[in-house]
């Protein structure tokens, strides 16, 4: 009768579980201007820098067309300000409220770029070419990942490459959940894309050979998705897709999550201000704000989307062009 019972709860015990144990990226902080994102499954979506993915569940398989930005996202409306240097912090929630802290602690922190055709708002990015400009592993124990931060509600943290050229990009921030990973196909990816606008007057940006297409950076059995030995210390973890860039000044965009409390709207020495809305004016600081203490030392569609194919016989043998009918 006990055992009769408890299956009866089960079910709404681990329904819950299940639907709180994937998140989604609810805010964006950029030297110390606070960008406000969506709540999933609302009505009519604020405008937002944060494209809006359907679901928090994570996509699965390496060759998935969501890997790019994430389960059906949309163009965001707006574009957050930045220059080169500006610090970053990204909020990563559980749930579909943001009412519970991120979940997973094992696997990567990672971040790429690419630059928008124009608008970001309306720029397709199927066939966009990434360059990565930070990874984030294991901390310096060699046993806790840096992504275990996020649990106690810290944000990732990302600058902006000092040296890069201004314009429209966009920014993709990814965790991968390793605890399934024993087996190929287990890994959890979870993209999502941020719009943004550099301003500035550099002239840096990646090489041919340094980029990548989403799908395409990975496959599920390379080193760093496929990871039998997860829980088998001591753990040799190699990062998945391309190295970071050549150009992003060493160690300036793989700044460690923040460990010393929950994700707030300032950083250190500026000022916060809200943006959330069509009717907010966007202000964006100037001057970096400090980076955090920590470092790793791991090392909708347009329909008038103009392509550039570049030369692919410099691509790095891991790169796989995707043949689409649109």
């Amino acid at each position: 009768m006990m055992l009769r019972r408890l299956a009866q709860f089960l079910p709404a015990l681990v329904i819950p579980t299940l639907v709180s144990a994937h998140g989604y990226v609810q805010q964006v902080t950029i030297d110390g201007t606070v960008y406000k994102g969506n709540n999933l499954n609302v009505a009519t979506p604020a405008a937002s820098i944060i494209r809006l993915v359907s679901t928090n569940s994570p996509v699965k398989g390496a060759d998935n067309p969501f890997l790019n930005c994430g389960q059906d996202a949309q163009f965001a409306s707006l574009s957050g300000n930045a220059n080169p240097g500006s610090q970053l912090e990204i909020l990563w929630v559980g749930g579909t409220d943001g009412s519970s802290n991120w979940p997973h602690n094992t696997g990567p922190l990672m971040h790429y770029m690419t630059k928008c055709d124009g608008s970001c708002s309306t720029y397709n990015s199927t066939n966009s070419e990434w360059f990565k400009i930070s990874e984030l592993g294991l901390e310096a124990d060699g046993t806790t990942w840096y992504q275990a931060n996020l649990n106690s509600r810290a944000p990732a943290n990302v600058t902006i490459p000092s040296t890069l050229a201004p314009g429209n990009y966009l920014l993709r921030s990814e965790i991968i959940s390793l605890q399934l990973a024993m087996t190929a196909g287990g890994a959890e990816f979870y993209p999502a894309c941020i719009q943004l606008q550099i301003g500035g007057s550099q002239t840096q940006g990646p090489t041919s050979s340094e980029e990548c297409l989403f799908p395409g950076c990975y496959t599920d059995d390379e080193a760093g998705i496929l990871t039998p030995n997860i829980y088998n210390p001591p753990i040799q973890y190699t990062f998945p897709g391309p190295p970071v860039a050549s150009f992003v000044d060493a160690g300036s965009s793989s700044t460690a999550p923040s460990s010393t409390g929950p994700a707030s709207g300032s950083s250190t020495g500026t000022a916060s201000t809200f943006v959330n809305g069509p009717s907010s004016t966007i202000i964006a600081s100037s001057t970096p704000s400090p980076t955090a203490t920590g470092q790793c030392m791991l090392s909708g569609r347009s329909t008038s989307e103009n392509v550039v194919k570049r030369d692919s016989r410099n691509k790095r043998t891991h790169k796989r062009r995707l043949v689409r009918a649109h």
